[in-house]
């Protein structure tokens, strides 16, 4: 049997909000701070812009801080921009994200890896 890889997908609920944050909305961050804008971020991650709004919209409702600025039109267009939380956030997350991956690797080196052999 060939070996397997752990993997998993985490989120953050509130009291009130299922899925307040997680992988996907920690992704479109990412995108809003290297395309500097919410639409091209929608299109880089091949979602809706009414999608990625309103899960940016329905994290900072839940977390009760802005991640985002954004700035309308002029004649450049407009743009999207992480603000110093939301950068904090994404950081955050990141170092979040990788200690549970350690853990799980871990866990699955312990508990399941003679059995993959």
């Amino acid at each position: 049997m060939k070996e397997l890889d752990p993997r998993v997908k985490l989120w953050l609920n509130s009291a009130n909000v299922q899925g307040a944050f997680g992988d996907g909305k920690w992704r479109l961050l990412l995108a809003i701070g290297s395309e500097g804008s919410l639409q091209a971020a929608s299109r880089l991650l091949r979602i809706s812009y009414r999608k990625a709004w309103g899960d940016l919209q329905k994290t900072q409702a839940a977390l009760g801080i802005r991640l985002v600025e954004k700035q309308r039109g002029g004649s450049k267009g407009g743009q999207t921009v992480l603000t110093a939380v939301g950068k904090s956030w994404v950081e955050a997350y990141m170092q979040f994200r990788q200690d549970v991956e350690k853990a799980i690797a871990k866990a699955y080196r312990k508990h399941l890896l003679e059995l993959t052999r």
